[in-house]
């Protein structure tokens, strides 16, 4: 099973992509980690990823679809694999398409930006530790305090109103459109977002047939 998992940040497209790995038993490929990992490792695709992202700009398609080829190309994925923040825009799927990546099926995790909002700005992190909690779902027992080491908790930049605002337009004006594309080649699979984690990864089992 070939999977896309398209949606909003923060739907949750992270954490059920690693619920569907465990449950498919087949890898999560999230760009960010690859493109790390190429780097890291310094095959030429990555060297070449490296060498935008010193100079302060964004990585190309064609480079970041050459990091994702070799990827595939690896063991693990012959069975299937669950694709996590790419494609990002059209000319990205277009570039997939043109390299031979082919896909079973897109799901999109449906979810109002309103949601989105009360979600992202909820979410605290530990100075320290890096443990996760939110203000309405996942309670510290004292207010401002990680449970496990006692550091402070914080509000990530990236989940501060104004930014996740600004993602959201990103997502609406570069991603979103992708629905219509894949839903054009009979691979769309929209999936309403559910009240728990657990919910949503049986909805979209439901909607892979499984």
């Amino acid at each position: 099973m070939k999977l896309i998992l398209l949606g909003a940040p923060g739907a949750g497209k992270g954490t059920q992509a690693e619920r569907l790995s465990k449950k498919l038993e087949i890898p999560t490929i999230s760009t960010g980690n690859i493109l790390r990992a190429a780097i890291k490792n310094g095959t030429p695709t990555g060297l070449k990823a490296k060498s935008f992202m010193d100079a302060g700009q964004l990585v190309p398609d064609e480079v970041i679809i050459g990091i994702i080829t070799e990827r595939l190309a690896e063991e693990d994925c012959k069975n299937g694999y669950i694709l996590d923040g790419v494609p990002r825009t059209i000319a990205q799927a277009e570039a997939m398409e043109r390299s031979g990546i082919v896909f079973d099926a897109v799901v999109s995790i449906e979810i109002a930006d309103e949601e989105i909002m009360e979600r992202m700005s909820g979410r605290r992190v530990c100075e320290s530790c890096g443990a996760s909690y939110h203000l309405a779902a996942v309670p510290p027992k004292r207010e401002g305090v990680c449970d496990s080491c006692g550091g402070k908790l914080v509000q990530r930049k990236d989940d501060a109103p104004e930014t996740v605002r600004s993602r959201l337009e990103v997502y609406h004006r570069e991603t979103e459109p992708l629905k219509a594309f894949y839903e054009k080649r009979g691979l769309l699979k929209p999936v309403e977002n559910q009240t728990t984690v657990e919910d949503t990864t049986q909805a979209i089992l439901r909607a892979l047939g499984r």
